[in-house]
């Protein structure tokens, strides 16, 4: 399984931890993915933390909802409510984003249910978030819990597959490709 770090700001500012210790703990772990979110930050932050992050990290860098920084990443991953803040749209939700997110950059979104995995079927991303596995620290909203599920759910998808929520470093799945852990690391 490889790993996917996820780099919340809340997180690393209720730790204590700076942004270059986190990614350093990353890499010592061999994250393939690194996403940075900051719900609360503005643009011109989240833009400062994503060229650092490029300065001291080589692997793929993918940003939470600012998709209009797509030019300092990899990538975009976005959640269903933002899907939603686009257009209600999810299938033409996903044609604007990638008039953004070209197809030379990743796009990925999250799902949390079958009936979400099966629909994101039929759009054009490079991956789907699913989960939450399990309850988190660092998502506060979490309705409920795939468990044991989340493979099998994963297998009906068409795109590789990151499990998230609470996902720890031991845990093993048939049909995921990338484990999304973020103070799992710490």
């Amino acid at each position: 399984m490889k790993l996917y770090a996820l780099c919340d700001q809340d997180m690393l500012d209720s730790k204590g931890i700076s942004i270059e210790e986190y990614i350093e703990i990353a890499k010592k772990h061999n994250a393939e993915i690194i996403q940075y979110r900051n719900k609360n930050a503005d643009i011109a932050y989240i833009k400062k933390q994503l060229i650092k992050i490029r300065n001291i990290y080589d692997g793929f860098l993918i940003v939470n909802d600012a998709y209009e920084l797509i030019e300092y990443c990899d990538g975009v991953h976005v959640g269903q409510e933002d899907l939603m803040d686009i257009d209600e749209d999810i299938h033409k939700a996903v044609k604007i984003l990638r008039s953004v997110v070209t197809e030379d950059k990743i796009l990925g979104i999250s799902t949390h249910n079958e009936e979400e995995v099966l629909e994101a079927n039929s759009l054009d991303l490079n991956y789907i978030g699913l989960g939450a596995f399990r309850t988190t620290s660092t998502k506060k909203d979490i309705v409920g819990t795939l468990g044991e599920s989340l493979d099998s759910i994963a297998e009906k998808s068409e795109h590789l597959v990151a499990a998230i929520g609470g996902v720890k470093l031991e845990d093993k799945f048939e049909n995921v490709t990338y484990s999304v852990i973020g103070s799992g690391l710490l």
